[in-house]
This record gives structure tokens, C-alpha cells and sequence, in this order.
């Protein structure tokens, strides 16, 4: 048996080795869905326009104030102030469309609307 493999200098570099090779492989997961996302064509085309603050405000007025109130300070839905400064443009979007955290609804606004919307969000 070789014990050159048992020695702490081989297993700290095998074990450095190894984390390296775990921390490439997260980064490169982060990268492609990063990638994947912003390829979607809806992302895509609602990133590309400038939205309006003030129809975003009437399209956040009729279809979110009723759970985050009327100044996006929070009721049943969370207070929306500074909202832009923690979520990205994309993440806000997803957050929109997906539905994926109840009790919010999952809304589809058109690609016009949602840029809208995100120009309203980023004046709270």
C-alpha cells in the first residue's frame, strides 16, 4: 500500500482539489441560469422598454394595493418600499408572473404593462 496517498500534506491538497472543483461548479450553475433567464423572450422584451411610473402606478393601484396598500407600505402582502434596491429587474418579474409564493396570485400583465410596473416599483 502507498503511503504517499495517507500523508496530511496529499489530503489537503486532494480535499483544496475537491472544494475548488465545488466551488467552480456552483459559479457555473449560478452563470447558466443566470444566462437562461435573461434569454427568455417575455425578460427580454420587457427589459428592453422604458415603462411609464405613472401607468405603472394605476396598474399597481388595480391589481396589487389591495394586498401591499395603497403606498406599497404593506397589509396582507409585504411592504414594497426600496423594493428595487433588493430584487433584481428580473427577479421583480419572476415575482410578478410566477405566482410561486401564495397567497400572491400569479398576473401576466403584457410586456408594456410589466415594464410599467417595474418603473412604478422603482420609484418606491
Amino acid at each position: 500500500m502507498n503511503n504517499q496517498l495517507f500523508k496530511p500534506e496529499v489530503l489537503i491538497q486532494r480535499l483544496t482539489l475537491i472544494g475548488l472543483a465545488a466551488v467552480l461548479a456552483v459559479l457555473l450553475a449560478i452563470f447558466s441560469f443566470h444566462i437562461v433567464r435573461i434569454s427568455d423572450p417575455y425578460v427580454k422584451s420587457v427589459l428592453s422598454l422604458t415603462g411609464d411610473a405613472v401607468q405603472g402606478q394605476a396598474i399597481f393601484q388595480m391589481n396589487c394595493a389591495g394586498c401591499h396598500g395603497l403606498q406599497a407600505d404593506g397589509s396582507v402582502g409585504p411592504n414594497l418600499q426600496g423594493v428595487s434596491k433588493r430584487k433584481s429587474r428580473f427577479g421583480l418579474i419572476h415575482q410578478v408572473i410566477s405566482g410561486e409564493t401564495p397567497p400572491m396570485p400569479q398576473f401576466q400583465p403584457n410586456v408594456k404593462e410589466m415594464a410599467d410596473l417595474l418603473s412604478y416599483l422603482k420609484t418606491l
